[in-house]
């Protein structure tokens, strides 16, 4: 989302290094490129213009600390602004005794406010709670069909009352028959319009009064940007909302809308989305916001995720085949596949400190991921196990099987050789470690390339002439 942030205040901070002292005069050339720079993202030209006058408020005077230098002093100032400027935020669900503890969920249509009721109701699932999905959309037609296919994908009921018109009785009803079936939790997916009227928010306003929710979230859509502030206000003046939960996270929008709704409505962002699967829904951290939009990364994320889908005993089993350089294709396809249960390879890239916004979209191809699945996947078992089987005419039945060349079979099973030494020096280090370097090897390996990012130390790409791809094919027919 921060993609153009990043890269802007990266530039700001360059041109204050090699100086001693941060003057008045280097302070305000800074803040006024951070105003463009924070208007161009589509920030409230008033919340820019505050947070820039704090920002010069609190570095104009200071002195570089001796082990500092000015770009790392006022990068901590901005920091600290844009953690002020987003929170402080307490992302967790205040869960009531005795249940059921009620959500209500509010938006206008198109802001994945239904999937987000399936994301949440899949989170609350994980921490040991028995939610229940309320169908209370009746505006919108199959509304109520997309919460059932949505709850069935993430294992949650949903309680329906079709022809019914009432949407009032309907979340009454829903939580009379979660305290009957033992639900702890009970999530009201309300209904929307395209734009804020008076006959939505009379309902939703009346739900609310009515079922007397313990937490009310209004989803929004980040791409929108300041209409989404706009939006939050509106709600806001009716429900007094509890949270916010921004959806397209992972888009390519500018990120306005995030830095400015705390300021604007007073309201915390809670949950962001982070993509389109059903377990793509996280609590917002300022904090790390913070660090991803300069450019620090967000490693606890990114550890959050990688221990959710790495268990303990098979990563101390992968340990041991480590480190007596027995790690097979088969071993390092189950690990790619954990990888990309955590997101796109892009955005956890990025997480990394040291390639935040360094990480050029056309470096990495999902896509490639992918071919080089199909690669491990077209090899028997034995062949997975033992690549040193695989001569030239398995490569050939492999490339076919995959639709591949050779040439791409073989600069694979090269590229994993290398890398299997790699990882038997790599025994012993953290499970984080070995998921970035399953990372690497997979960059490596897609298309027979290798990751080129600023800042990366796998920066040279497979070149092939085209002399040499004639003797493949040649070899190819013999």
């Amino acid at each position: 989302m921060f993609d153009t942030l990043t890269e802007r205040f990266g530039d700001i901070f360059r041109s204050m290094r090699g100086r001693g002292r941060i003057t008045e005069d280097n302070i305000d050339e800074a803040m006024r490129a951070i105003r463009t720079a924070l208007l161009e993202a589509d920030v409230h030209v008033e919340v820019a213009r505050q947070f820039c006058d704090e920002v010069r408020e609190k570095a104009v005077g200071q002195e570089v600390i001796r082990t500092l230098k000015p770009d790392q002093l006022m990068w901590k100032i901005v920091h600290d602004e844009l953690v002020s400027l987003m929170g402080p935020v307490d992302p967790r669900i205040p869960f009531a005794t005795p249940g059921p503890t009620v959500l209500l969920l509010a938006g206008l249509q198109g802001s994945g406010k239904t999937t987000t009721c399936g994301k949440l109701a899949g989170l609350i699932l994980k921490r040991a709670k028995r939610p229940l999905l309320v169908a209370a959309d009746l505006k919108r037609p199959a509304a109520i069909d997309q919460l059932e296919v949505v709850g069935g994908q993430v294992g949650v009921p949903v309680y329906t009352e079709r022809g019914h018109v009432n949407a009032v009785k309907v979340c009454r009803n829903g939580i009379l028959h979660a305290k009957k079936t033992d639900r702890d939790v009970v999530i009201l997916d309300t209904a929307g319009r395209l734009a804020i009227d008076e006959e939505m928010m009379a309902e939703v306003a009346q739900v609310a009064s009515t079922c007397a929710p313990h937490q009310i979230y209004l989803v929004l859509d980040a791409m929108t940007g300041q209409d989404a502030v706009a939006t939050a206000k509106a709600f806001n003046e009716r429900l007094e909302l509890d949270g916010l939960i921004l959806t397209k996270f992972d888009s390519d929008t500018r990120g306005g809308a995030a830095l400015s709704a705390k300021r604007i409505t007073g309201k915390p962002i809670k949950f962001i989305g982070v993509g389109e699967k059903l377990d793509a829904l996280e609590q917002f951290h300022p904090d790390r916001v913070a660090g991803r939009i300069l450019g620090a990364g967000d490693m606890l994320s990114l550890v959050e995720k990688a221990q959710e889908q790495y268990d303990a005993q098979e990563a101390a089993k992968l340990e041991k085949k480590m480190a007596k350089g027995q790690m097979t294709l088969e071993d390092f396809l189950a690990q790619l596949r954990k990888v990309q249960k955590m997101g796109s390879m892009r955005e956890m890239l990025k997480k990394i400190p040291g390639l935040g916004g360094q990480v050029p979209d056309a470096e990495i191809d999902e896509g490639e991921i992918k071919r080089f699945e199909a690669i491990i996947l077209s090899m028997t078992p034995r062949e997975r196990e033992k690549p040193s089987l695989i001569d030239h005419s398995r490569r050939r039945r492999i490339a076919k099987g995959s639709g591949t060349d050779p040439q791409d079979v073989n600069g694979l099973v090269k590229a994993f050789g290398q890398m299997r030494d790699a990882m038997k020096m790599m025994a012993g280090k953290s499970m984080l470690d070995r998921m970035r370097m399953t990372s690497s090897l997979s960059q490596m390996m897609a298309g027979g390339g290798t990751l080129k990012a600023k800042g990366s130390t796998a920066a040279s790409r497979r070149q092939v002439s085209k002399k040499d791809r004639r003797k493949a094919r040649k070899r190819g027919r013999r």
